[in-house]
């Protein structure tokens, strides 16, 4: 059984968009942040950096109880793991490549103030023609690269709703079409 160890933020939503996406069932552990239950002595000995999200896998590899925190390393272990995804070490490099991207790079440009002025627009530019003709950022189907950059896009109207992103028309299409994925749907609806 999967345990998602969650709280209502983009990066436990990442997560959450991937279990569904990989069709799998799991239960959700909420963690009220708020409260300070990132603190609690059990959900150290999950995530010892104290943030979510955390997923526990008790039918890990070999059978073992797998646990993970940091929501780029779960999305990896998921694809890898379940998705079918990261079969060969070039598989694996670019998905490493745009999970690390989605979280160190496009996360700071979207949640830092002096690096949305700067850098947000020229990412923008970039994944507008990266994006063009609707698809996936990896092989042909939707998988671990979409789901790590697509949700930050996806949170765009509703984090940011006054960032116009007109220019981007790509980027748009890609923010509607995620928004109408089933998996994004779910995992929104657990908000």
């Amino acid at each position: 059984m999967i345990t998602l160890h969650f709280y209502p933020s983009p990066n436990g939503l990442k997560a959450t968009i991937m279990l569904e996406e990989c069709g799998l069932e799991y239960r959700i552990a909420y963690v009220d942040i708020t409260r300070g239950a990132q603190f609690e002595p059990d959900f150290l000995k999950i995530s010892p950096n104290n943030k979510i999200p955390a997923l526990v896998d008790t039918d890990g590899p070999d059978g073992q109880t797998q646990t993970v925190f940091e929501s780029g390393a779960i999305l990896l272990y998921l694809a890898e793991r379940h998705g079918g995804e990261c079969r060969t070490a070039a598989e694996r490099a670019l998905a490493q490549q745009w999970v690390l991207f989605a979280n160190a790079t496009l996360a700071t440009a979207l949640f830092v103030p002096s690096n949305r002025e700067r850098e947000f627009p020229r990412l923008m530019t970039v994944l507008d023609g990266l994006l063009a003709g609707g698809h996936p950022l990896i092989g042909s189907d939707w998988g671990v690269a979409d789901c790590a950059v697509n949700a930050y896009l996806a949170y765009l109207p509703i984090f940011f709703p006054q960032i116009d992103l007109s220019p981007y028309p790509n980027v748009q299409a890609t923010i509607a079409a995620t928004q109408q994925r089933p998996a994004y749907q779910q995992a929104i609806g657990q908000r």
